[in-house]
């Protein structure tokens, strides 16, 4: 099962390696795309999980949000791509089983640290479209201070009483969609290896 778990990583690497152009025209596709995944992650939490926000005085500044989640998101999200690929070909040099799984697992670090970018962008990005926002209004802009005490106290309440907020549990994870991309495909890889080896297994004869 392992050895067919390292073939498919190998010829998932192989295609990207041969169809991949140069980096020079690469990377600003592969950062807009993540932009646009961000960007769209963000509008399908916000519509199905605070559907009445934007009939809010606060409107403009989660319209305004969306600039810096996407492009925030789209940094994280293409560095993390790279590193990826770096621990897909250290992976494949592996000879023990636990050195394979070890380095593979480094993904799932790449996922937690995400949770914590994606606090960073929402209280930072909120803090400068508020900004921008008091610009076109009469509103006070809050404060970073402000912004990272209310971030903090909404993660507190989530971990305290999930049930009582799903909808910022839920919000977080279809924003952890693009970070988690590595993480599932392993995941498919992993399980498209074990259905592989369960049909190629011979069969007992009697």
């Amino acid at each position: 099962m392992l050895q067919i778990w390292k073939t498919s990583l190998a010829e998932l690497l192989y295609f990207y390696e041969e169809r991949r152009p140069p980096l020079r025209r690469f990377f600003p596709w592969l950062f807009l795309f993540f932009i646009v995944l961000n960007a769209a992650c963000y509008w399908l939490a916000m519509y199905t999980a605070y559907p009445t926000y934007m009939e809010t005085p606060e409107a403009r500044q989660y319209l305004l949000l969306q600039f810096p989640v996407g492009f925030l998101g789209a940094l994280f999200d293409s560095i993390s791509f790279f590193i990826t690929i770096w621990i897909i070909r250290r992976a494949l040099e592996c000879k023990s089983t636990v050195e394979y799984i070890g380095h593979l697992s480094l993904d799932a670090v790449i996922a937690v640290i995400a949770t914590f970018w994606v606090l960073f962008v929402f209280t930072w990005g909120g803090q400068i479209v508020s900004s921008i926002d008091a610009l076109f209004s009469d509103s006070v802009p809050e404060t970073i201070l402000e912004r990272t005490n209310k971030t903090t106290i909404r993660v507190q309440q989530a971990i305290e009483n999930p049930a009582g907020n799903w909808r910022n549990i839920y919000f977080g994870l279809i924003m952890g969609v693009s970070a988690s991309l590595p993480t599932v495909t392993h995941f498919l890889l992993f399980c498209r290896a074990c259905l592989r080896g369960w049909i190629q297994k011979p069969k007992a004869t009697f």
